[in-house]
């Protein structure tokens, strides 16, 4: 794949193009496909480097962290009141965050539809949307994850989960060969995992897109109400600083930026001041890991790093996954300093892990930070901090009803709790401020809607103050899924861009 890399251009860019794609993650890379197969000409434009994924694979997660992480993996949405800090994980590179997920596929739940329904987006059924699903799932290969790639980790939530009276079901993910190697979000090492660097990138060249790395757009240029292009910087500057201008002239321009950047971007051009709408909305599924600690070995790194889940607590906004991480990331997050950091560490191969995330309100606001990266707040709702002691409780007592010695909750500063001391706590009574709680699913910041006075785009993606100005990310989702949304964001990508390839730009 020969992309051209930014950092290695002299000088300003200037180019043109038919159409223009700012972000080569899930829903720009599908756009990207979508417009060069139907004889387009498409340009996109990606902030981050260019890693192949036999280099990622090779990769300790501290360089991947470094090189195609956004901020190292360090983006923060600031608690307000009593709502914890939220570690927002996202990609920047070729491929966005699609390189960096556990490749987890779940379609929009049809209670969510009908939330998108009662917004006025009448035509979001499952049997509209099935065609879209079907044809992103062939394309990055969603499968069922065998009941023999669970890892022992999972095999023990599942033995107590049984035993608390629900089930586990298997996940769906687009994978391709899986081994489980359990380092998904660390790069595949048998390039199973069907992101869009390897899946949709590749068809958009072949089809004669052209891919342009270390290019950060900062505008969009119009001409009266209608997008002309986009202007910015290469990244070409000392340590990939901002150096040459970048100025791209296109008859239609997409941005794809993620839900924290396309607001920026928009903000920035002077689009969407009519709805009041960009940049808030936000939502971002907080999500919490639970350990436990087993006499018996675990190993829980073998096997899929995400195998199953459990809707049984969906009533109360609660989605329970199954998740490992690499040991040398394990072993960071362990309690305790100097000698006795060492003794939890040494315990790794027996320790399993399990999460949970929230079907959240919209809490969130996104605004531009004093350099390049945003400022980002998030208000908890009630309803929503009132699941978090309640998907502690559950995990925990799962984790206990399959024999754990010691559970280890997502709480700053406490140390692990025996069966009888974990019984004991009022999680109640834990302050949200003391809560580790992360996020890799930013969504809603530039929501779909009908109505230009309550939304940024329409339901075919496009903004309402600028044609051909169109919006291909998770940003427009209108609320928040309760689910992982990689194949919700690459199926609105489709629905997007086969409507575009119905309409050459004039």
């Amino acid at each position: 794949m020969n992309v051209v890399h930014g950092r290695d251009h002299a000088g300003d860019l200037e180019v043109s193009t038919e159409v223009v794609v700012v972000g080569s993650g899930a829903g720009g890379a599908v756009v990207a496909a979508t417009l060069a197969e139907a004889g387009m000409d498409v340009i996109v434009l990606e902030e981050g480097g260019h890693v192949r994924p036999e280099e990622h694979a090779r990769m300790r997660p501290s360089e991947s962290l470094r090189h195609m992480w956004r901020d190292a993996g360090f983006t923060l949405a600031f608690g307000v009141g009593r709502s914890p800090m939220i570690n927002v994980m996202m990609g920047r590179c070729i491929g966005g965050s699609s390189a960096l997920t556990g490749g987890v596929c779940f379609r929009v739940p049809e209670y969510v539809l009908g939330d998108w329904r009662a917004l006025g987006l009448t035509d979001f059924t499952p049997e509209h949307l099935e065609p879209y699903y079907a044809e992103v799932e062939e394309n990055v290969h969603v499968e069922d994850v065998p009941l023999s790639a669970r890892s022992r980790s999972t095999q023990l939530f599942g033995e107590g989960a049984e035993k608390m009276g629900f089930s586990l079901e298997s996940m769906r993910r687009n994978t391709n060969g899986c081994v489980g190697w359990a380092t998904c979000n660390f790069g595949c090492p048998e390039r199973a995992k069907m992101s869009v660097d390897i899946s949709y990138i590749p068809r958009a060249m072949k089809a004669g897109a052209a891919v342009y790395s270390d290019c950060l757009v900062e505008r969009v240029t119009t001409n009266g109400r209608r997008a002309v292009g986009v202007s910015g910087r290469v990244l070409n500057g000392p340590n990939g600083a901002p150096g040459g201008r970048l100025t791209v002239r296109a008859k239609r321009v997409v941005l794809a930026c993620g839900a924290m950047f396309t607001p920026l971007v928009l903000k920035a051009s002077g689009i969407g001041k009519g709805s009041g709408q960009v940049g808030k909305n936000l939502t971002l599924h907080p999500a919490f890991r639970i350990m436990a600690r087993f006499e018996e070995r675990v190993a829980g790194w073998n096997g899929a790093l995400q195998s199953a889940y459990s809707s049984a607590f969906e009533p109360d906004g609660i989605q329970l996954n199954s998740v490992f991480v690499p040991p040398a990331i394990l072993a960071a997050t362990q309690p305790g300093i100097a000698d006795d950091h060492v003794r939890r560490a040494k315990t790794l191969e027996h320790l399993a892990i399990f999460g949970a995330n929230l079907h959240d309100e919209a809490g969130g606001v996104v605004r531009r930070g004093l350099g390049r990266e945003p400022f980002v707040t998030y208000r908890m709702a009630k309803k929503d901090a009132a699941a978090v002691p309640k998907a502690l409780r559950i995990a925990g007592e799962t984790f206990l009803a399959a024999g754990a010695k010691e559970v280890f909750l997502p709480v700053l500063g406490l140390e692990g709790f025996s069966p009888d001391e974990f019984r004991k706590i009022d999680l109640e009574k834990i302050s949200p401020k003391r809560l580790e709680c992360t996020s890799q699913h930013p969504l809603g910041t530039c929501r779909m809607g009908v109505d230009a006075s309550s939304s940024v785009v329409d339901d075919r993606g496009q903004t309402w103050d600028v044609e051909e100005l169109y919006v291909t990310d998770g940003s427009t989702v209108p609320t928040s899924l309760g689910v992982n949304p990689q194949l919700a964001i690459m199926t609105l990508a489709t629905r997007f861009a086969q409507r575009m390839a119905d309409r050459r730009p004039s």
